[in-house]
């Protein structure tokens, strides 16, 4: 009798397991192939959590995707050409930022909890969009030129008129110079990268898959 019920147990245990993954393959899919890797519909989810936690909403499935298919981009590009990983000070760091971007440390815990994400989540994301920016910035930021004509203009269209709408008293124009040029500097990175990005979709092998989950 005990070894009837042993191996009834051990049945009942593969027939859990089995049920367990078959439902793990229905929650979790493929959504889209690039190259010979892929992008699963839980990558997307947690991405969608992580604008929530930033933003308050999140952007559609297939935008977000395409944000992954870029990010997979970048990445394959950087590990080809070992790009160091972002040290946990600054991680820290950056995770210090997002957190005094809201009102309060509770608020941010709230906010986490409503996402859907745990600490270690957001320090784990944190650091996989340090890489990738951190990449970008090194691969497009010595061939950007800002010019002074460029700082002046921003500051007559951007600082001057800002800070009188607050009822404030515009910055000199030297003072805001250091704060101008690094603005102008990342939306030229920006701008090239979104470029080559462009470029590298083409040598890119991407498919995307039917899913009525991804809109």
């Amino acid at each position: 009798m005990r070894k009837m019920r042993i191996a009834r147990n051990t049945a009942l245990a593969i027939l859990a397991l089995a049920v367990w993954v078959t439902a793990q393959e229905v929650v979790d899919r493929i959504v889209a192939r690039v190259d010979d890797d892929i992008i699963l519909l839980s990558d997307v989810q947690e991405l969608a959590r992580y604008q929530t936690l930033i933003d308050g909403k999140a952007q559609s499935d297939s935008e977000i995707l395409d944000h992954l298919i870029d990010q997979w981009i970048v990445r394959n590009e950087a590990k080809a050409a070992l790009f160091p990983a972002p040290s946990d000070q600054e991680v820290q760091r950056s995770l210090d930022r997002l957190k005094r971007s809201f009102s309060s440390p509770e608020e941010f815990e709230e906010r986490e909890k409503q996402a859907g994400l745990s600490d270690e989540d957001v320090r784990r994301i944190l650091k996989s969009q340090l890489y990738l920016s951190n990449y970008l910035d090194s691969r497009f930021r010595a061939s950007t030129q800002i010019n002074d004509s460029d700082i002046a203009e921003f500051y007559k269209t951007r600082v001057v008129p800002r800070a009188e709408a607050r009822g404030q008293t515009p910055p000199t124009l030297d003072a805001a110079t250091p704060f101008i040029r690094e603005a102008l500097t990342q939306r030229a990175v920006n701008a090239q990268a979104d470029r080559w990005l462009k470029e590298s979709r083409g040598r890119v092998r991407v498919e995307v898959l039917s899913d009525e989950k991804l809109k």
